[in-house]
């Protein structure tokens, strides 16, 4: 069983995590060196700032699988590959080992296609690495558990092993934000099993794909999990699936929907800084026979962030509903 940290509590696995961003290499981004990072890749090993951290999302959970420091919630597995792998100085070490002359690493102020191309050309492509240590990098699974990719290199070097070089993904993108979506509960979802299901929901937005745990034999379940997306400039709608997981089979649908996020990226463009504002209304999207909502769903600036609950009724299925809980970050904040 996956044991889950709050870290607003005083565990031993948060005090851990604090002990190793306290050191003096992880107080800056591992990848451009901008101060106070509050991100961080757990699979990798490194803390990120946040314009780092849209970049590594874009690079999928199988290379990259990012948190945030203070907000999320972290599994012992992802604290033991961080405490592992040492931190940023370890990490680079084993990244940017074969770095060339000709390509410079960015700076806090580079701009996101600088930022991007370096990225990529460390973690995605490997370039910066002794050749020997290259490895594929593996397709997304089912589960939201992600290895330590920086382990996979550790133990590499140590038995020797070499593999092909990763194959070229997608091309730059430049991203605006970052969507947490908070996937709450689901009621009266559709039967796939004998007398129940075992669902988990799926999230894409563009290239990217996030997903929930499942929870076993349950039409009823809570989830509270938080799910994080890079908005690109160019976004639409996050396409939204719940799924019954199967072991020995193909996983049974149970029910979609679409999110528009443009009413509530445009409401908050449009106020700016929340944190100057007090709690207020600032937008809505309204119910319409064109979309899933349940009722209008309000979009408000609480505690100096901007939040849009929303209750959606599945598509194309029997039953089931899902609330879930919107919040837009800006990459200016």
């Amino acid at each position: 069983m996956n044991s889950r940290l709050d870290l607003g509590r005083p565990t031993a696995g948060k005090r851990r995590l604090k002990d190793l961003l306290l050191k003096k290499d992880n107080r800056c981004c591992a990848d451009c060196g901008a101060p106070d990072p509050k991100w961080a890749s757990a699979n990798i090993g490194v803390f990120l700032c946040l314009k780092c951290c849209g970049v590594h999302r874009g690079l999928g959970t199988h290379i990259s699988k990012v948190l945030s420091v203070t907000l999320d919630e972290w599994s012992e597995e992802d604290i033991d590959a961080m405490v592992e792998v040492g931190g940023n100085a370890a990490a680079n070490a084993i990244y940017e080992a074969f770095i060339s002359e000709g390509c410079s690493k960015p700076g806090p102020n580079a701009g996101h296609d600088d930022r991007a191309r370096f990225i990529r050309s460390k973690y995605e492509l490997q370039e910066f690495l002794k050749p020997s240590l290259r490895i594929l990098s593996m397709p997304a699974p089912k589960t939201s558990l992600q290895p330590s990719f920086s382990k996979k290199l550790m133990n590499s070097f140590r038995s020797s092993y070499s593999s092909k070089k990763t194959e070229h993904m997608e091309g730059m993108v430049e991203f605006i934000g970052v969507l947490k979506v908070k996937v709450i509960n689901g009621t009266n979802l559709a039967i796939r099993d004998m007398l129940s299901s075992d669902p988990y929901v799926v999230l894409n937005l563009g290239q990217q794909t996030v997903q929930t745990s499942v929870v076993r034999s349950n039409l009823n379940p809570v989830w509270n999990e938080e799910l994080m997306l890079s908005v690109p400039e160019n976004y639409g709608p996050v396409k939204l699936k719940v799924f019954d997981y199967d072991t020995f089979s193909a996983d049974d649908i149970m029910g979609e929907a679409e999110i528009d996020i443009q009413s509530l990226i445009t409401s908050a463009m449009a106020y700016g800084d929340p944190g100057m504002f007090g709690d207020m209304q600032i937008g809505k999207w309204l119910k319409s026979n064109d979309n899933a909502l349940l009722e209008d769903s309000i979009i408000n600036i609480v505690d100096g962030t901007v939040r849009q609950p929303m209750q959606l009724k599945l598509q194309n299925v029997e039953s089931g509903e899902l609330e879930l809980e919107l919040e837009w970050m800006p990459l200016d904040q």
